[in-house]
């Protein structure tokens, strides 16, 4: 091809207004105007149910007595209203409230996903807490810190693999209630039970009292060095957010809509963006049991070849792993390419060399590029913000902000901080006055931390990219300001497909370092054994080598000391989610390993490790 084509994609908004504030500040916001919507998300729920009762909302493929899984098993949306409000009528029942909700603690399921409807239709606010918590945890603090704020009335968990973290962290007088399995020594509820209630008129009156501002869920942030707080979610976030994401984003209109998709539900991508999405457009969701990681991909690949999704979402160590078996994999490529209008990637920078292979791939069998679009939110905007309006994205690119969203461009040292206002955003914290004000500025702003730039100057319609979070940034001892995300991003390019993520260091010291997390790739380099221990992988010489070719490149290209890094270490200890260095979507949290690796940012500029690799000329 010539020129590069795309299958054809509209994009909803494509002409914004700017408006100049007091000195430094900027006002931004679409010309198209929000449109109405539900005042509650079980409007949606259901209008589906009455329109298309036998449709799938959810699908998930059933496991077998040897762990493996078999066959898709499917809720229609009929079923899913039925269920839904005989849960309601149980949690409606037990009396249980905003002061007492409903803590899940499952990865995606069908029961995860009836109860969360349950709580909805009875006005119950859940709190979808991340598994790592208490199936990878060894302190169990952070999920005692979710009970503690929540201060919960009921507590499900998806089978007997949370019984250890139950009988740690849950009160004695708290019901606990359990798909599969009991906990020794405590009496449970069955599911099978609560979704026995027979439902009443009591469960029409519970929805018909919700509205706008009742409470739909407590999503937890990642936390830093901090612990994670409850950002509260209200029906009218939830609903627009979702209206707001149908103007941006035209193509979820455009044929029925179907999702195959692992993201986590206690993350607002996964839980918010995609089952929302779902539930809003009476979609079908196909639960995919697989993961970017090595052990589980495979099964994500074999969704793939099996059910063809119209629009994609993931993040990019998941589009890296799917790029690498189009190469090869002829019925994978043809089926998850057949109908996919849409790609879309959060969370981490998509390195250049993925995007090329995705490209290769397309145009190899379709003829033609899927379009890879992006934006910009958080759990607090419900998430959706902001959203790129060309089919010729490029990494970083933002965009322009969603209808009834209006931004506040903020300039402040040298860089220029976005702040949100409008109904997606989160009225605050639960049980968190002091940090729910801070998070706002005088205008009522939500104060996002992230650091934006204009994509072309000369043309805002396009929109703005990203420049890094401001929390990260720091200043050398000779006060040079670091920009850390951009550099960051040009590390992971150009180490593709060896770096996972890089964490910068230097904070007042005179030189940017790197430390560096690897992905799997690097044991092919290595040309050791699997067993080898990932430390003398990193050892190897051919890797110290192909790591040595990065900081030459990247001395090469820098421009000054900003943005040259003078030396870099590989970490051979994997970030842990119990000191929060690592999120559920698999992003590296910089404050948190640079917090928790203090000695070693110390050795790394002190020349203390045993390998420290510095530009070469």
């Amino acid at each position: 091809m010539t020129q590069a084509q795309f299958r054809p994609l509209k994009f909803g908004v494509t002409r914004v207004s700017l408006r100049d504030g007091p000195s430094g500040t900027h006002y931004l916001k679409a010309d198209q105007a929000l449109q109405d919507y539900p005042d509650r998300m079980t409007d949606r729920l259901r209008h589906w149910a009455e329109q298309a009762p036998e449709r799938t909302v959810f699908a998930r493929r059933v496991k077998q007595a040897d762990g493996s899984l078999g066959d898709w098993r499917h809720i229609s949306y009929q079923e899913a209203w039925s269920s839904a409000r005989n849960i309601a009528q149980g949690l409606i029942n037990r009396g249980l409230n905003a002061e007492r909700p409903v803590v899940i603690l499952s990865e995606n399921s069908l029961e995860h996903a009836l109860l969360a409807l349950g709580c909805m239709l009875a006005g119950v606010p859940f709190v979808p807490t991340s598994p790592p918590y208490s199936l990878v945890s060894v302190d169990y603090d952070k999920l005692k810190h979710v009970l503690k704020t929540v201060t919960p009335g009921l507590v499900f968990a998806q089978d007997v693999r949370y019984a250890k973290a139950i009988a740690a962290t849950v009160a004695p007088d708290t019901e606990v209630v359990l798909h599969d399995g009991s906990v020794a020594g405590r009496t449970t509820t069955s599911f099978a039970q609560l979704c026995a209630t027979p439902a009443t008129d009591a469960v029409d009156q519970a929805m018909a009292a919700t509205g706008p501002d009742t409470i739909v869920k407590f999503l937890f942030t990642s936390g830093s060095t901090k612990l994670p707080k409850a950002v509260i979610n209200t029906n009218r976030l939830w609903c627009a957010n979702q209206q707001q994401m149908s103007q941006s984003m035209p193509v979820l209109l455009e044929q029925p809509l179907v999702l195959v998709d692992w993201l986590p539900w206690n993350h607002t991508f996964g839980g918010n963006h995609n089952f929302g999405m779902v539930v809003y457009h009476g979609g079908t969701m196909f639960i995919d049991d697989g993961k970017p990681t090595p052990a589980l991909i495979h099964e994500t690949l074999r969704n793939l070849r099996e059910v063809a999704p119209t629009v994609y979402f993931n993040v990019p160590t998941g589009y890296e792993a799917i790029a690498n078996a189009m190469k090869t994999d002829d019925a994978l490529r043809k089926n998850f390419l057949s109908r996919v209008s849409m790609f879309f990637y959060a969370g981490a920078a998509l390195a250049q060399p993925v995007w090329d292979s995705l490209y290769e791939s397309e145009e190899r069998e379709i003829g033609v590029r899927i379009v890879m679009t992006s934006g910009l939110g958080m759990t607090e905007s419900g998430p959706f913000g902001l959203f790129v309006t060309s089919p010729n994205v490029r990494a970083g690119d933002l965009g322009v902000p969603t209808p009834g969203m209006e931004l506040k461009l903020v300039d402040t040292d040298g860089k220029t901080e976005v702040r949100y206002r409008g109904p997606n955003i989160t009225p605050g914290y639960w049980r968190s006055p002091k940090e729910t004000a801070d998070a706002f500025d005088e205008e009522g702003f939500f104060k996002t931390g992230d650091a934006v730039k204009w994509i072309d100057e000369t043309d805002v319609h396009l929109g703005l990219k990203f420049d890094g979070r401001i929390a990260e940034d720091f200043k050398l001892a000779t006060g040079t300001f670091v920009s850390v995300g951009p550099l960051r991003s040009k590390i992971i390019a150009a180490g593709a497909p060896y770096i996972q993520d890089a964490v910068l260091t230097g904070i007042n010291l005179k030189e940017v370092g790197a430390m560096v997390f690897t992905t799997p790739k690097v044991r092919e380099l290595a040309g050791l054994p699997d067993s080898a221990p990932l430390a003398d992988v990193l050892a190897a010489p051919a890797v110290l080598a192909k790591f040595q070719e990065v900081v030459n490149t990247l001395s090469a290209a820098s421009t000054g000391s900003a943005n040259r890094i003078a030396r870099l270490c590989l970490l051979s200890e994997p970030p842990t989610i119990d000191k929060g260095e690592i999120t559920d979507k698999g992003s590296i949290n910089q404050r948190s390993v640079l917090h928790h690796r203090a000695d070693t940012v110390e050795a790394l500029h002190d020349d203390r490790l045993h390998y420290i690799l510095k530009p070469q000329a």
